[in-house]
């Protein structure tokens, strides 16, 4: 253990602040969508992906990783959002071992109906409580998290095989 970079007590006092302010943020928008809207964020994300491709369909496999989500998971938020009528499921014509989710119209109109909502809480809760240096800071501080993780994340998604 002698080789471990452990955190000083400020830089633990700066991750435990941004884990608080993530975890607190995401229940807080997933309570807003389960109060206004009736569904998690997680499903609300799921719609949103869809509504944002041609023909609002998807492989599986390509809506997992645009979800960040597993495999598993999403299969099985998926079969909920076919029980509601918001998407159906078909196999995928090029790869009989695929399959893709497509948002339905009546889908589109229920992500419609929750997205005002949605986009007022992100606006109050993010963008009205940063000043325009902390927004374009809070931009630059995700890039280079995200572009950290690209090539591990890359990796494990090449090692899980396609739906």
């Amino acid at each position: 253990m002698a080789d471990v970079r452990w955190l000083s007590a400020e830089e633990q006092r700066i991750w435990r602040g941004f884990m608080t302010a993530v975890t607190t943020f995401s229940e807080h928008l997933d309570r807003q969508l389960q109060r206004d809207a009736g569904m998690p964020m997680a499903y609300y994300e799921i719609l949103v992906a869809l509504s944002e491709t041609p023909g609002r369909a998807l492989r599986m496999s390509e809506l997992a990783m645009m979800c960040h989500s597993s495999r598993s998971r999403l299969s099985h938020a998926v079969a909920k959002l076919e029980k509601e009528g918001w998407v159906v499921r078909r196999a995928c014509p090029s790869d009989r071992r695929g399959s893709i989710a497509e948002l339905t119209d009546e889908g589109f109109a229920v992500l419609e109906a929750a997205a005002p909502g949605h986009v007022t809480t992100v606006r109050e809760h993010l963008f009205d409580v940063l000043t325009p240096e902390q927004l374009r800071a809070l931009d630059g501080i995700s890039r280079a998290i995200s572009a950290g993780l690209s090539t591990e994340c890359d990796r494990a998604r090449a090692e899980v095989p396609e739906f």
